[in-house]
C-alpha cells in the first residue's frame, strides 16, 4: 500500500486572520511589530501592509492632497531637498489629485514607492523612495543620492506610524549615521484607516528648535483589486 502524504491543517479559527496573513501575504511589516500591536490594527490596514507584490504586481492608490503647511524654514528645507531628488512636498496646493504606486524592488528585496502630486502650475511632482527591510531597526527608507533614514514602526491607537530613528549617508558599502544637528528633525508618517476603503496619509517633520517644518495630509483609496 502506498504511504499517505501528510495533510497540512488549516489554522484554528481563533488565529485564522494572523496565520492566513503569514501563509498568503507579505509578513515583513508584521514582523516588525508585536503580535498584540499587529492585531490592534484595522483589518484593512493589515491587508494593505501584507499585500504580496511579487511577479511584477503593483499596488496603486489614488486620492488627493487635503492639507499642506510649511514654516518658512520648512519651505526652504523642501526646496533645498530638491538637490537630492525632492523627497518633500514643494507646493502648498491642496485639493489636487495624487497617486501612489508600490512595487517590489528586486535589487534590495524591499519595495519601491512612487508618489505623484499634481500641481496647479507646472508638471506634477514625482517622489521616489525605496523601503528596505534592513538596518538596526529592521526598516530603512532610501530617497537617493546616498541619503536615507532608519525607521521605527509603531502602532498608535489604531494607526500605523513610521518614525525616523536616525538619518544616514551611504557611500558605497560605507554607511555613516548623520549627527542630529545635520538633520531636519524628527520625521513621522502616519497611516490611518478611514473605513470604506479609504485611508489617510500624514507626514510631519518637527525640528527640536524650529518646531513644525512641514505637514502634509492626503486621503487615498486603492485603485486596483
Amino acid at each position: 500500500m502506498a504511504s499517505q502524504g501528510k495533510i497540512r491543517k488549516l489554522p484554528a479559527a481563533a488565529d485564522s486572520h494572523e496565520d492566513l496573513d503569514a501563509l498568503l501575504g507579505d509578513v515583513r511589516f508584521r514582523a516588525l511589530l508585536s503580535r498584540d500591536d499587529w492585531a490592534r490594527l484595522p483589518p484593512a490596514t493589515r491587508q494593505r501592509f501584507s499585500k504580496r507584490l511579487g511577479g511584477g504586481n503593483t499596488a496603486i492608490y489614488a486620492g488627493e492632497v487635503v492639507e499642506v503647511g510649511f514654516s518658512r524654514a520648512g519651505w526652504w528645507l523642501a526646496q533645498i531637498a530638491r538637490l537630492i531628488g525632492g523627497p518633500l512636498p514643494i507646493s502648498a496646493d491642496t485639493r489636487i489629485p495624487s497617486i501612489v504606486t508600490v512595487t517590489e524592488d528586486a535589487a534590495t528585496g524591499g519595495q519601491m514607492w512612487t508618489r505623484i502630486y499634481a500641481r496647479r502650475n507646472g508638471f506634477p511632482q514625482v517622489i521616489h523612495s525605496s523601503k528596505r527591510f534592513a538596518g538596526p531597526t529592521g526598516l530603512e527608507e532610501y530617497v537617493g543620492y546616498g541619503v536615507g533614514m532608519a525607521l521605527r514602526i509603531v502602532v498608535d491607537g489604531d494607526a500605523l506610524t513610521f518614525r525616523s530613528a536616525h538619518y544616514f549617508l551611504q557611500l558605497g558599502r560605507l554607511k555613516l549615521t548623520l549627527p542630529a544637528w545635520l538633520t531636519p528633525g524628527a520625521l513621522t508618517v502616519t497611516h490611518t484607516d478611514l473605513g470604506g476603503g479609504e485611508f489617510q496619509f500624514t507626514l510631519e517633520i518637527i525640528h527640536p528648535r524650529f518646531g513644525m517644518l512641514v505637514r502634509q495630509t492626503a486621503v487615498f483609496r486603492e485603485a486596483t483589486p
